[in-house]
């Protein structure tokens, strides 16, 4: 029928030992500082992959060193598929795509961090002789442009003026040939005295 008071304190600690054990685990996974150490550790062993794939392990390098010597005594023996898998396990590392990396890194992180004043005085000094020594270049330039923009002027003038002369002496005998023809057909009609 009912449950005896030992049995109910019994059930009520273990429940409450549930919910302890379910709100410190719930409480680890939403506390700030938790998430924090989780993405560290995430990132870290993402970056370890990653070192381990390019630059081979160290675990697979003494794996590697112990089965190379194996297989020089089993090629010996006449055992050749050991040494070509030990050559294999060995080359997995690839120093220069590292060292390419490294330093793709280390161009992208100095393009982050800001000039100092001693290269920002510096570049000032460049870009300011640069400006010093190229003004008389700029000068020269404009006044060849000058010069030339000048000397087309001209040429569209005169142009202009020959197009026009002759639009208008095209006018003069169009309306000549137009007068002309219109008398011929005056003249050649029938009735007409």
């Amino acid at each position: 029928m009912g449950q005896s008071t030992e049995e109910l304190s019994t059930e009520i600690a273990g429940t409450r030992e549930n919910l302890a054990s379910d709100l410190d685990a719930l409480q680890d996974r939403v506390s700030p500082s938790a998430i924090v150490e989780r993405r560290k550790e995430a990132a870290r062993n993402r970056v370890l992959g990653v070192k381990d794939k390019v630059m081979g392990s160290s675990q697979s390098a003494a794996g590697s060193a112990q089965s190379s010597v194996s297989g020089a005594a089993d090629s010996v023996k006449g055992g050749v598929q050991d040494v070509a898998g030990s050559a294999g396990d060995t080359v997995q590392g690839s120093p220069l795509a590292a060292g390419a990396v490294a330093f793709a890194a280390g161009l992208v992180i100095a393009g982050l961090i800001p000039a100092s004043r001693v290269e920002a005085r510096a570049s000032k000094q460049v870009v300011d002789a640069a400006k010093e020594h190229g003004q008389p270049l700029v000068d020269e330039a404009k006044s060849v442009g000058q010069e030339v923009g000048d000397q087309l002027k001209e040429h569209a003038t005169d142009a202009a003026q020959q197009v026009k002369q002759t639009a208008q002496e095209s006018a003069g005998r169009v309306q000549e040939e137009g007068q002309s023809s219109a008398e011929n057909v005056k003249s050649a009609a029938p009735g007409q005295s």
